[in-house]
């Protein structure tokens, strides 16, 4: 197999930077650094490229490795020709190779193995010819022998009909047939068999429909029914083409004796279908699974690289009811001055306005640019006092709700009792929420993506898989924004390229015990981190007022030469001249002269280095945008249908997108109202955070939903 080959063709890319990616994947070098650093091996490869492609690797290894065992099993048994060594060779599934493989596969006792130790395969040969000047029952009366178990004409032919039926549920057409045709024509049906407390499957309760037109979101929701033992799951599909396809294949002929009808009917029923049904279900949910991986994917990289608030100070705020509302100053820098508990939703109205007045005195007193709500359990009676202190005293602040998804496991996890030992578990939860508006990425990253809330079923997932892709994720945006080497958390470390948590860890003790770095060469002096990692991590970590200006950029030490040559024949100070200044130096610069001097920098790679000299340290992400939200609604009874209001997208999935509209509870835009035309991927043209225009098509006070359209906003 020619795994290079095949990569090239199934992901569309070309053969050269497949095999560049390849060898530089295998020489143990990070898809970030590969991406960003290597781009003229690799054509320009993308993260997302890569990514792709090292997974596509994994399985067509794993295949060549199957392959192997299978062709040395079947040689060893003697029965591999060269028309089968070529077949398998040319499998492009473990499902088509398995198939080949199954009539050669050690099995245990079967009915036909039994049956072939009785001596009854000279018996399934003659009925297996159909008509015969013999007639079957007189035939089988030479296998009857108490002896070896066949103890009457009946029980021979039964045998017979085993050893047959097995060889028809072994071949591999007949299984790659019927798998296609249930594909093709067959219908997943669900019934309800019991009732959660909420009802949730009721849409599934008499269920039927086409096996291709299932969406992802609708299988994977049948399959947490069927798990939660509220639906039973069935196919539904004739079986006369399957017959008559075996039949024709087998017997080149239509006309045949009864024993051959029941042969391949019990071969469909017992052996093929149960077993083909399995796979069609396991393909459709690996297909779904896919689905709803690229959609937490998708997610997971928006939300990760949503514009920061800089230079902002920030109150955090986590609400509550019993135990009160925990509150967190946090200053600019993400450090935090002082914490405490307000119970501005707790008691007479006589209490609550003293606890009001305290508040305030603390907002006048520590002046935070923003208020970061949770959204939690009493964020709608919280966001009511906090406005109406800031309305009444003319206060310059803004009210940003935050999702809390996710506080809670990071306020009780070890890396917070290390963050904040002084605190209890309840207090750190408001700091979190305010480092979350200020800088999404490096506080969400502290968090198990899975718990952040924006994926769909993920609790029905490979988790292995999930866990794998989510943080190639992670570490991709942390590696795309890169990171202040003297200042980053172990959490933002770990996922820099080349730095294992290890690593992580001997990096900050080189900091207590040293200080801060000065250079990037100073890496070197970290225990472990040896030249491999050097290289790898070396132009993702930034260090700004240091002894050398390109180390606060993302230009590679190993370009250094070159990106000063260029500095000094444009005369820049990439630190002090301004975008302008260095945009008019730039503009006598020849880059044709410059890679004919220096073959040893491609194109790509020079453009990234005049990038990164015009805006030194640029974060890619913008400056957030808020939702500027209506007063007069704040709760699902405030909606009324025809209101048009504004919203940030909270999650998308394949079947539509959340929207927050600010009354605690987000609705939901259909993938049938997102545009006035069809939408296959609604990522395509939304992602979280943006903020969108939205209509009130229903509401369900009920049921407590929302129902949102983009398309009808006019």
């Amino acid at each position: 197999m020619d795994i290079n080959r095949l990569l090239s063709a199934q992901l569309s890319l070309p053969q050269a930077s497949v095999n560049a990616a390849v060898a530089l994947l295998d020489d143990g070098n990070t898809v970030p650094f590969i991406a960003r650093y290597r781009k003229e091996a690799t054509g320009n490869l993308t993260d997302a490229d890569l990514r792709k492609l090292e997974e596509r690797l994994a399985y067509l290894r794993n295949l060549q490795e199957r392959m192997d065992v299978v062709l040395a099993s079947i040689e060893e048994q003697g029965k591999l020709t060269d028309e089968l060594r070529q077949a398998i060779e040319s499998a492009s599934t473990l499902a088509e190779l398995e198939d080949l493989y199954r009539p050669y596969k050690p099995k245990r006792k079967t009915r036909a193995s039994i049956a072939k130790e009785k001596g009854l395969e000279e018996l399934a040969r003659y009925i297996e010819k159909g008509k015969a000047i013999v007639p079957l029952r007189t035939k089988a009366k030479e296998f009857v022998n108490p002896e070896k178990g066949v103890n009457d004409v009946e029980e021979a032919i039964q045998g017979a009909e085993d050893i047959l039926a097995e060889e028809i549920s072994d071949n591999a057409d007949y299984r790659a047939f019927i798998r296609r045709y249930i594909f093709s024509h067959g219908f997943l049906c669900s019934k309800e068999i019991a009732k959660d407390e909420k009802d949730t499957y009721a849409n599934y309760a008499s269920y039927r429909e086409a096996v291709k037109s299932v969406p992802p979101h609708r299988l994977l929701a049948i399959n947490r029914g069927e798990k939660e033992k509220c639906l039973r799951v069935s196919f539904d599909y004739e079986t006369e083409a399957m017959f008559n396809h075996i039949a024709y294949k087998y017997l080149y002929k239509n006309d045949f004796p009864k024993e051959i009808t029941d042969t391949i009917n019990d071969a469909l029923k017992r052996l093929i279908l149960p077993s083909v049904e399995t796979e069609v279900w396991n393909e459709k949910f690996e297909r779904a699974e896919d689905k709803s991986l690229e959609v937490f994917k998708a997610n997971t990289r928006a939300l990760l690289l949503y514009p920061p608030l800089k230079d902002k100070k920030v109150l955090g705020f986590d609400p509550g009811i019993r135990t009160g509302c925990k509150w967190a100053v946090v200053n600019t820098s993400g450090i935090y001055e002082e914490v405490g508990v307000s119970f501005i939703t707790r008691g007479d109205r006589e209490s609550i306005e003293r606890e009001k007045a305290k508040l305030l005195s603390l907002l006048r007193r520590t002046k935070p640019d923003y208020i970061a709500l949770g959204n939690g359990t009493a964020s709608r009676e919280s966001e009511a006092e906090l406005r109406d202190i800031i309305k009444k005293n003319d206060l310059p602040i803004k009210i940003a709700i935050v999702s809390e998804s996710g506080a809670s496991v990071y306020s009780a996890s070890a890396l917070a009792e290390k963050e904040f030992p002084e605190l209890p578990v309840e207090k750190r939860s408001a700091i979190s929420l305010a480092r979350r508006l200020q800088d999404p990425l490096n506080e969400l990253v502290k968090i198990d993506p899975k718990s952040i809330g924006v994926g769909q079923y993920q609790h029905d997932m490979n988790q292995k898989r999930l866990e794998a892709s989510l943080h190639a994720v992670v570490e991709d945006c942390v590696n795309a924004v890169g990171a202040n080497l003297n200042t980053a958390s172990i959490s933002i470390l770990s996922y820099i390229a080349g730095i294992t948590p290890t690593l992580a860890a001997n990096i900050l003790d080189y900091l207590k015990e040293h200080g801060r770095f000065h250079n990037r060469q100073e890496l070197k002096k970290v225990a472990k981190l040896g030249p491999k990692a050097f290289a790898q991590c070396a132009g993702f970590l930034r260090i700004y007022d240091g002894d050398e200006p390109l180390d606060a950029t993302g230009i590679h030490p190993e370009s250094y030469q070159a990106a000063k040559e260029i500095l000094a024949q444009t005369k820049i100070d990439i630190l002090h001249d301004n975008l302008e200044e260095k945009q008019r130096k730039l503009a006598s610069f020849s880059k044709t002269n410059f890679l004919q001097n220096h073959i040893e920098i491609g194109e790509m790679t020079l453009d990234d280095i005049l990038e990164e000299i015009l805006t030194p340290g640029r974060d890619i992400r913008l400056e957030a945008k808020t939702a500027e939200l209506e007063e007069s609604v704040r709760s699902i009874e405030d909606l009324k249908v025809g209101m048009v209001l504004q919203g940030t997208v909270r999650n998308i999935m394949d079947f539509g997108m959340f929207v927050d509209i600010n009354v605690h509870l987000d609705g939901l835009v259909h993938i049938s109202e997102v545009a006035n035309r069809f939408v296959r991927d609604i990522s395509s043209l939304y992602q979280i955070g943006d903020i969108v225009k939205v209509k009130v098509i229903g509401v369900d006070l009920a049921k407590k939903r929302i129902s949102l359209s983009i398309k009808q906003v006019g």
